[in-house]
């Protein structure tokens, strides 16, 4: 049983959450403040924190800044739990070197997912037999997944934030970086002859986008957009090439992967050209789900011309095909937000 240190000045809040967090299995200790906080960590060495940030005593930003600068403490996962949710907060906690920022109110799946993501983390990181020392360190066959990538990515990776909206890479540009996700969602588009938007992929957290050549310096050959704020990692071509030459069974994962992008790919391409516009519409309307929420049926919230050049369609023909939709109850719309009324159906369209 995992042993986890809340610390929270709201009593009713404290004890709520705690008696949440044992029926979830752990071994729940608290605080209620700051300076308790730091005195029952240091002493019981919990293996996670869970810590409100507007407190009593010392915040929580005195917590994490106090917690890091002692050896026994500094690796434990912290997350924060707070009502601030002012991009300037969450972003303050993060580069403080927080694991997670959950804002409230809270639901118990959105924070027993963040321990246990964080927790699990942790867990892989222990198991490796030795810590890569820098983004030049020659490994041999340390690495044997894309998990195992991931975390070298994660470990010796530059960090990257872009707003929604904002351009992570142009076409034409010189692919230097190879980039992993760590939150948010990415878009990546080209242009036909005629200047018409073709969404080449969808990319959310996890995933490892930006790859041209491993070989040769060939040019980024799309354009890659945040439709969700992003926090990326990426690293250059040339470590990327060093990691593959000396872990040849994470090489084949990674085949593995391009190969299951190519696969997409034609699928999309086969959906392009041979669907009918209610099963491209369908598809697509799945595809952004699947990319941008916690739960299929959540909201969406992504423009026409979005839905229109990732289906390959007529943006008037996309937003009839939606009114259709709406009528039939199978989805709801207002303004850019759709929400799927009837997953099923909308699968079931040919």
């Amino acid at each position: 049983m995992k042993r986890l240190l809340l610390i929270e000045d709201d009593v009713i809040l404290r004890e709520n959450t705690a008696e949440l967090l044992e029926l979830s299995n752990f071994e729940v200790i608290t605080a209620p403040n700051g300076k308790i906080g730091i005195e029952v960590a240091k002493k019981q060495l919990p293996d996670i924190i869970v810590c409100d940030i507007m407190m009593p005593e010392i915040d929580g930003y005195g917590v994490l800044e106090a917690l890091s600068k002692d050896s026994a403490t500094r690796f434990i996962p912290f997350i924060f739990l707070s009502a601030k949710t002012e991009r300037k907060d969450v972003r303050k906690g993060m580069d403080m070197g927080a694991d997670d920022y959950i804002t409230k109110p809270f639901t118990e799946d959105e924070l027993v997912s963040a321990i246990d993501s964080r927790l699990a983390k942790v867990a892989i990181l222990n198991e490796e037999n030795e810590l890569l020392k820098n983004s030049n360190t020659n490994v041999e066959d340390e690495l044997r997944t894309l998990n195992d990538l991931k975390n070298f990515f994660e470990d010796n990776g530059q960090q990257f934030s872009i707003e929604k909206g904002d351009t992570v890479y142009e076409e034409g540009q010189n692919s230097n970086y190879i980039y992993l996700i760590s939150k948010g969602a990415a878009k990546c588009y080209k242009f036909d002859e005629q200047g018409k938007e073709l969404t080449t992929a969808l990319h959310t957290e996890d995933d490892l986008f930006g790859y041209t050549s491993f070989i040769q310096n060939i040019p980024y050959q799309e354009t890659a957009i945040a439709i969700k704020s992003l926090e990326l990692v990426g690293i250059s071509k040339d470590q990327l090439k060093d990691v593959l030459n000396n872990n040849h069974k994470v090489t084949l994962e990674l085949i593995q992967l391009l190969t299951d992008d190519l696969t997409s790919i034609k699928d999309q391409l086969l959906q392009m050209a041979y669907s009918s516009v209610n099963k491209k519409t369908a598809n697509t309307i799945l595809k952004f789900a699947d990319k941008l929420n916690r739960q299929p049926n959540d909201s969406i919230k992504i423009s026409r011309n979005d839905l229109a050049s990732t289906a390959g369609i007529a943006t008037e023909s996309l937003i009839r095909t939606l009114s259709n939709f709406k009528k039939s109850g199978l989805i709801d719309i207002e303004g850019r937000t759709i929400k799927i009324l009837d997953i099923q159906k909308l699968k079931d369209i040919h």
